[in-house]
């Protein structure tokens, strides 16, 4: 199921900077984390997800780093900065709360 362009702006780049919580991920890695984890809702592919990487790069909530992982190729790592962890307490404090 895709979820429609206006909610993705939304979420999208919400749900990277909750990935990027728990550690440093390529964007492949993203790719495949978001729709697994999301049950296919923010099944994104690269061409939407890495302008919004690109995007949160410059508003400097995460930063990028090339890294040798000793393939034959180096992969671009994205991890969330101080200003990114705080973004995203800003956003999930403006979540509903929950039943109960």
């Amino acid at each position: 199921m895709r979820i429609e362009r206006e909610m993705m702006r939304g979420a999208g780049p919400v749900a990277v900077l909750k990935l990027l919580e728990s550690g440093a991920k390529y964007g492949y890695e993203l790719v495949e984390t978001l729709a697994r984890e999301s049950n296919g809702v923010l099944d994104m592919g690269q061409s939407t997800l890495y302008p919004l990487l690109y995007n949160l790069e410059a508003q400097k909530l995460v930063r990028s780093e090339w890294r040798d992982t000793g393939s034959a190729r180096l992969r671009k790592y994205y991890t969330l900065t101080r200003r990114g962890g705080r973004a995203l307490g800003e956003a999930r404090a403006r979540l509903p709360a929950g039943p109960g």
